[in-house]
């Protein structure tokens, strides 16, 4: 049955979701319940034939590729992904919420209450963990989906949506509810202008992909925007704090959107760089100093980690093992390279003083704004939302992780007793 559906046209594949859809506000609460309960235990017995094809996938990678990173998995994270999906199947429906009611001076009762999107699509690169987590995320919120991987993760997202199809079937419910798109430009294309069986589209990956369905797109699109983060170490800034949080933001997983790509550091503080990036060398960072960071570094950090930054270095997303640096003489010329650079994701200051915090906090114009803690945070699950379909960038609808509640929409509801408009 799986070999015949991928061998479906992508027409054919929207026109089944479409009426899959439309049955989807039948289901109730332990149904869906059943049937995520029934994909982390797939995942989880099924860990081994994972790996097999992810390992198919991963050999046709250059493993020097930003990408293969994030195309791996391993046993811990097919793990981490059944723990996501039990998560989002034990979180609240965010489905018949009144948001607001009140009744009108002609007694007609108002309701405005939360349903869900419809069908939801997204085009994502290398991630299979994106295929469980849009799944899970979409259905509890009583969506159904279409998921666009790339090519470099075909086998891997192609087992595991066949086990979300088996389960599906297994708790009495449609597996057509999802459906996976070939990895051609075709499908891609068809998706994009799929009006009137996509309610919403959302890319995941690189600012490549997201600048083309956003451009390209017939259908509402949600942007997922890359991540070009900073960090400002303040002249206020407690050393020991930042050395920690630096390092955590950049090193601990590089490949992904949250990871840090700038350290700013105010003039008054350039002394102690070394100190402030020194465990780096560890982690073998290469960095790109402005000329007065590479003053301050040269013969304190590895020669060959070292270089002199360029333009293009600033509003880079590295994706690896690679961190600019930036002095500047005032937390307003700080607030004007993040405005200049941002991608709008994830912006952080690491100070002391209330008054510098809080003035960050007003003027960054970012999803999410820290102050003395790792970018590495923003995260639907660490953000309690069990997992997340995205970081929205934009500033309609939705905004930072997106999970349930940002996967509905909602409807009126009226009630009279006769009324007539004059």
């Amino acid at each position: 049955m799986e070999k015949h559906k991928r061998n479906m046209s992508t027409s054919d594949q929207l026109q089944k979701i479409k009426s899959a859809a439309a049955k989807m506000t039948r289901l109730k609460g332990e149904d869906i319940k059943k049937a995520l309960h029934g994909i982390a235990d797939a995942l989880i017995e099924n860990a081994d034939a994972i790996l097999k094809e992810n390992v198919r996938d991963l050999e046709r990678m250059d493993p020097e590729d930003p990408k293969y990173d994030r195309l791996k998995l391993t046993g811990d994270r097919i793990k981490g992904m059944a723990g996501d999906v039990v998560n989002v199947m034990n979180l609240p429906s965010p489905l018949g919420t009144v948001l607001e009611e009140r009744i009108l001076p002609n007694g007609l009762e108002l309701k405005k209450v939360s349903v869900p999107l419809g069908v939801v699509g997204v085009i994502y690169e290398a991630r299979p963990n994106v295929t469980t987590d849009v799944f899970s995320l979409t259905f509890k919120a009583g969506n159904a989906c279409v998921l666009k991987g790339g090519s470099d993760a075909i086998y891997s997202n192609t087992i595991l949506t066949g086990l979300i199809k088996k389960e599906l079937e297994k708790a009495g419910i449609d597996p057509d509810i999802i459906q996976l798109l070939p990895p051609d430009r075709q499908a891609a294309k068809e998706l994009m202008e799929a009006v009137g069986y996509i309610d919403i589209l959302i890319p995941r990956g690189s600012q490549n992909l997201i600048d083309s369905v956003r451009e390209n797109s017939k259908v509402p699109v949600i942007e997922t925007g890359a991540g070009i983060v900073h960090t400002y170490f303040d002249k206020s800034g407690d050393l020991e704090k930042g050395k920690k949080i630096i390092f955590n933001a950049k090193t601990r997983r590089v490949s992904v959107c949250n990871a840090l790509d700038c350290l700013i550091i105010h003039k008054d503080r350039i002394a102690e760089l070394p100190e402030l990036v020194k465990k780096m060398a560890e982690k073998s960072v290469e960095i790109f100093a402005d000329k007065q960071a590479y003053g301050i570094l040269e013969g304190k950090y590895p020669e060959e980690l070292l270089k002199l930054a360029s333009p293009e270095h600033f509003g880079t997303e590295f994706l690896s093992h690679k961190m600019a640096i930036k002095t500047v003489n005032s937390f307003d010329e700080a607030l004007d390279h993040i405005a200049k650079y941002s991608s709008k994701h994830s912006e952080a200051i690491i100070a002391e003083d209330v008054k510098t915090i809080n003035a960050f906090y007003r003027d960054v114009d970012a999803a999410a704004v820290y102050a003395n803690t790792s970018t590495a945070f923003t995260d639907g699950a660490q953000f309690g939302m069990g997992a997340e379909i995205g970081i929205s960038t934009q500033k309609l609808h939705a905004r930072g992780p997106m999970a349930l509640k940002e996967l509905t929409s909602y409807k009126w509801i009226i009630k009279g007793d006769g009324q007539i408009r004059e």
